[in-house]
């Protein structure tokens, strides 16, 4: 049974059509601002967000240029799969008060190419990078790398176990990777109490920066259950990619390049504040001194 959310894939592809090429091509542009194929050279990660597009796509194309300009022949893609299903909710909540994960039958990572759940076909938080994807390389006039997709659910504080993690973990010995994350939501329409609601201009973007921070080091030091419940606490829906980030590529230093919020209040018709942070995440290994 489908939860009565918001039909965010639906919108997402309204405003790829509203946008078009000439939108799209002045968030590509945009995203030059930053040069983040380094990263992707020396082992590290880009998260970008999957707000709205006329609000992060700056942010999101940053990823897709870094893809490109690194000299990759694979991209491992981390995509958000959010509980759009009531079964996929409940699984997520227990397991976050402490239940077997063993024992859930959303348990693994999906993706295309893979036997088992398609609950990814009804995701959205792929589909701006995509886009932006077909348009930068339709401009280039290449074909780019191969882009390899997958979705973890319920990594639980325990990555390693997750079903399919081997798999992807062959994929990242010769491919680089990127994943996407909105790190932190905020206010009424996301169950905060109005008096401790903050609208993003009068502190709340400050608190976001905080608590996104908070949540990278927790993945910095390994610390999967506690971020696993970082997550629950910051309304991340990065729980799943975070930790299975940190698994495949080790202690990362992570630091926000850039922070935005986006209005959500008309997609749950709640008062504001109601938003969601876009924000665009370096992630670079973390040197080791050896004194």
């Amino acid at each position: 049974m489908k939860r009565d959310l918001p039909d965010f894939k639906t919108q997402t592809i309204s405003e790829h059509a509203r946008l078009g090429t000439e939108g799209a091509v002045h968030l590509l542009d945009a995203g030059r601002t930053w040069n983040l194929a380094p990263a992707l050279q020396a082992g590290g990660c880009v998260i970008f967000p999957h707000a709205g597009l006329e609000v992060c796509g700056h942010q999101i194309a940053a990823a897709v240029h870094a893809c490109l300009d690194c000299g990759a022949e694979r991209v491992l893609v981390i995509g958000v799969l959010h509980a759009l299903t009531q079964e996929l909710e409940d699984a997520r909540v227990r397991v976050a008060q402490g239940s077997d994960v063993t024992q859930e039958p959303s348990w693994g990572i999906q993706g295309p190419g893979l036997d088992g759940r398609e609950d990814w076909r009804d995701e959205f938080s792929l589909l701006n990078f995509l886009f932006l994807w077909e348009e930068e390389t339709k401009r280039r006039g290449i074909p780019g790398p191969e882009l390899v997709i997958r979705y973890p659910y319920l990594a639980g504080g325990r990555p390693d176990i997750l079903p399919g993690i081997e798999e992807v973990q062959d994929i990242v010995r010769n491919a680089v990777v990127v994943a996407t994350a909105d790190p932190f939501h905020h206010g009424i329409g996301y169950g905060d109490p109005p008096e401790e609601s903050l609208a993003p201009e009068e502190g709340g973007l400050v608190l976001a920066r905080r608590r996104i921070e908070e949540g990278l080091e927790l993945l910095r030091v390994g610390d999967y259950w506690g971020y696993n419940q970082h997550c629950v606490d910051a309304k991340s829906d990065a729980r799943d990619a975070g930790q299975v980030l940190r698994f495949l590529l080790g202690p990362l230093e992570g630091k926000i390049l850039d922070i935005v919020s986006d209005d959500m209040t008309e997609p749950y018709n709640k008062p504001a504040p109601t938003w969601v942070a876009g924000a665009l995440i370096e992630m670079l290994p973390t040197v080791v001194s050896n004194q």
